[in-house]
C-alpha cells in the first residue's frame, strides 16, 4: 500500500496539481496587492477620495478599552471590503481568461486524417480492368 501511495504521489497529475495550487496562491496574492494598492486608490480618487475598505454599517459600537476586561469589539457589516473582494474576483477571472486564451493559441491543431486509400475491392477491380486491356 505504501508503494501504491508513492506511485500516486509521484505521478504527473498530482505534481502538476500541486504546482497549479502554489501558482494560484501566488497569483491571488499578486492580484490582491494590485487591487488594494493600485486599482482601489484610483477608484477611490474618482469616487471623491473615499477608501472602500473602510466603508461599513456599524451594528454595535465598540465599548471599553481594547486589552482590558469588559472590552466589546465593534460589530459591523464591512461592505466596502466586500466590494474590494468582488473587484479581486473580476480581475482574477480576467487574468485566468487571458492565460487560458493564450494557452489555447499555443496548441497545435490536430493533423487532418490521412486520405483513405483504395479498398481491396477497388484494387482488385483495377487489376482486373488492366488485365482485360
Amino acid at each position: 500500500m505504501l508503494k501504491e501511495f508513492k506511485n500516486f504521489i509521484m505521478s504527473g497529475n498530482v505534481i502538476d496539481f500541486a504546482v497549479a495550487v502554489i501558482l494560484a496562491g501566488a497569483v491571488g496574492l499578486m492580484v490582491n496587492g494590485f487591487v488594494n494598492d493600485i486599482v482601489m486608490p484610483v477608484v477611490g480618487h474618482f469616487a471623491g477620495g473615499m477608501d472602500f475598505a473602510n466603508l461599513k454599517v456599524i451594528l454595535t459600537e465598540a465599548s471599553g478599552v481594547e486589552g482590558e476586561a469588559g472590552f466589546v469589539a465593534e460589530n459591523a457589516i464591512r461592505w466596502g471590503a466586500w466590494i474590494n473582494t468582488i473587484i479581486n474576483l473580476i480581475i482574477v477571472g480576467f487574468v485566468l481568461f487571458i492565460i487560458v486564451k493564450a494557452y489555447n493559441k499555443t496548441k497545435t491543431p490536430p493533423a487532418p486524417p490521412a486520405p483513405a486509400g483504395p479498398t481491396a475491392e477497388e484494387l482488385l477491380a483495377e487489376i482486373r480492368d488492366s488485365l482485360k486491356k
